[in-house]
């Protein structure tokens, strides 16, 4: 046993080193980059939680493309379908399926399409001269494998491919995580850096060949004895600032200046837009209600004058015999709020003969 947790350290070690010398290289990948598509909340659980990734091992397969650390035993042969009705016409969505394979560990196939609606093509004066099409895809395939009760690693590797009226571009890349969990205290926390990698060929000579490059941590909390499990979410470590100078900021009246916070203001604004919190109560097995802030979006996407409900995030998720379904909407502006739908299934519960680790995941995290 000493020899097993000897090893499991190693090997965790060595992925941590790796993933953090992989990260140092990429700082300058924040900002103006290509396929950002490849950003959007994947999954209804994910949308209510206003995060682009959660750190939960409860057996959620929705999960998984974006934390690929909890592609394990637990969700295997288990098939998801996500739909992401956006802004002004347009969808994206997600189907993933995974398999575990005992020496090697376990895999998840996740497809992503994006459809942008219809684009009119015009020229300087706003003449029109017809309409124009665009679409994102991608090709995931993820691995995962348990180093020991607690420690999970994985990664994606991502083909990737977008069109933009006549344009197109191609890229490859990879996320890399790692999780640890504690089921006896409730507790679990990831560490991701994602979207490492580039465009083989993009929209044009001068394009962008960067994607957007992230370093995140994650993590969850069950309180004891409650139906209430608390997430949080560090987005965009690689990059302190992330505030802007706004352009309708007050000015100075002598020097004609627009005026702009400093000091302890301006450290907790930016603070503050690395965190995301949310809130996941279960007040019965089988059923979840789900609610979150993300300050950030609040405070890029509100109106001033009418600040309403932006920035917060709600859903819901049910269990019905054998399929799981969520549905959450995001308040992202005051003229728009995406909707998420999920629906997962496992496939051996279709087997009334077997009953499979999956299932009595799913029932032990909602009993705890």
């Amino acid at each position: 046993m000493k020899r097993m947790r000897g090893n499991t350290r190693r090997a965790l070690f060595l992925f941590m080193a790796a993933l953090l010398g992989c990260g140092s290289g990429l700082r300058a990948q924040f900002g103006r980059s290509s396929f950002t598509f490849l950003d959007m909340a994947n999954s209804a659980r994910i949308g209510a939680m206003g995060a682009e990734f959660l750190s939960v091992r409860d057996a959620d397969i929705t999960l998984s493309l974006a934390n690929p650390s909890l592609i394990t035993s637990e969700i295997h042969n288990h098939l998801a379908f996500n739909y992401v009705n956006y802004f002004n016409g347009t969808n994206y969505g997600f189907a993933s399926y995974s398999r575990t394979f005992e020496k090697v560990g376990s895999f998840a196939v996740h497809a992503q399409f994006g459809n942008y609606g219809k684009i009119y093509v015009t020229d300087a004066a706003g003449n029109e001269y017809g309409t124009a099409s665009a679409n994102d895809a991608a090709l995931i395939v993820g691995w995962g494998r348990e180093l020991d009760s607690h420690f999970t690693i994985g990664a994606n590797f991502k083909m990737i491919y977008s069109q933009i009226e006549s344009y197109h571009a191609f890229g490859m890349g990879v996320d890399v995580s790692a999780t640890y969990a504690n089921t006896s205290r409730l507790f679990a926390v990831s560490l991701l850096l994602r979207n490492m990698g580039g465009a083989l060929k993009s929209y044009s000579a001068e394009g962008s060949t960067l994607m957007p490059f992230e370093v995140a941590v994650a993590l969850s909390q069950r309180i004891p004895h409650t139906p209430l499990r608390v997430f949080f979410e560090f987005p965009n470590l690689q990059k302190w600032k992330l505030n802007y100078e706004d352009p309708y900021a007050e000015q100075d009246l002598i020097t004609g200046q627009a005026k702009t916070r400093g000091g302890a203001a301006d450290f907790f604004d930016n603070l503050a837009r690395h965190i995301v919190v949310g809130l996941e109560l279960i007040p019965y097995r089988g059923f979840y209600i789900r609610a979150s802030y993300n300050y950030m979006r609040s405070r890029d996407m509100m109106l001033p004058s009418k600040p309403g409900m932006v920035g917060f995030s709600w859903g819901v998720g049910f269990r019905i015999s054998k399929f799981n379904f969520s549905y959450s909407r995001s308040k992202f502006h005051k003229l728009g709020s995406p909707n998420y739908i999920s629906l997962t299934l496992d496939l051996d519960a279709f087997n009334k003969r077997r009953t499979t680790k999956a299932t009595r995941a799913f029932e032990k995290a909602d009993a705890l």
